[in-house]
């Protein structure tokens, strides 16, 4: 715990920042120029992961369980406009009751990148649309920013932190 305080969480503020700060209307697909992942093994891992991640999420109705198994036991999820839940159950709760049926997200292609994290895992941040299926279909979506901590444990990957902001 001791090593997100000292390390990961700053750097996740840094990673965020920096992410922010070179994003234009004309890099709309990459957060930063010229992105090329250091471990393009990793990187097919987590882009893998993320696409089956959301496949579960989008098809929560169905997959309910499956989409739950992604997340570790202390997961934190930071969202801008829901705030902060420390509990596994109350984000599948909150899935459930929210999302499913009523809410499907559109990764932004060519948005993902991925950075290893020594003995740990990696982060991956990008881009994403959230479709409100209540709405018409064609209503514009607004594009947001999501950042993931994967920790592998045992060549186990589980989601042990989230950022999502819209």
């Amino acid at each position: 715990m001791k090593y997100f305080k000292t390390i990961v969480i700053p750097l996740l503020t840094l990673i965020t920042l920096l992410a922010s700060c070179s994003t234009t209307k004309n890099t709309m697909y990459r957060l930063t120029k010229n992105y090329k992942p250091d471990n393009q093994q990793l990187y097919d891992t987590i882009v893998k992961l993320d696409s089956i991640f959301f496949e579960a999420y989008n098809t929560c109705n169905l997959n309910l369980d499956k989409y739950g198994t992604f997340f570790s036991e202390n997961i934190e999820f930071y969202h801008d406009q829901g705030g902060v839940m420390t509990s596994k159950q109350d984000i599948i709760s909150a899935t459930q009751k929210n999302i499913c049926g009523k809410v499907t997200r559109e990764l932004v292609k060519g948005s993902i990148e991925v950075y290893p994290i020594k003995d740990f895992g990696a982060i991956e941040i990008g881009l994403q649309k959230f479709h409100n299926n209540q709405e018409p279909i064609g209503t514009p979506s607004k594009v947001g920013r999501f950042l993931i901590v994967w920790e592998n444990k045992n060549n186990e990957w589980k989601i042990k932190r989230v950022v999502s902001l819209h």
